[in-house]
């Protein structure tokens, strides 16, 4: 599974370390959210998609065709 964040992020024109501070990581967490080195838990990614405004699953990317 891989995420949207980084793409939903440029799209608002937020940067990274304001979400870190909303959802009290640090900015390597985060970098590493949006870089899809790392996924966050699904309560992490629900509190993510809360934060932006938007549904859950418009930030992940179905491997699925």
């Amino acid at each position: 599974m891989m995420n949207r964040i980084k793409e939903v992020l440029e799209e608002k024109g937020i940067k990274q370390t304001w979400l870190a501070e909303k959802l009290g990581k640090s900015y390597n967490m985060v970098n590493g959210y949006v870089q899809n080195r790392q996924q966050p838990r699904l309560e992490v990614l629900n509190e993510i998609a809360n934060i932006l405004d938007m549904d859950v699953k418009d930030l992940i990317v179905s491997n699925k065709k």
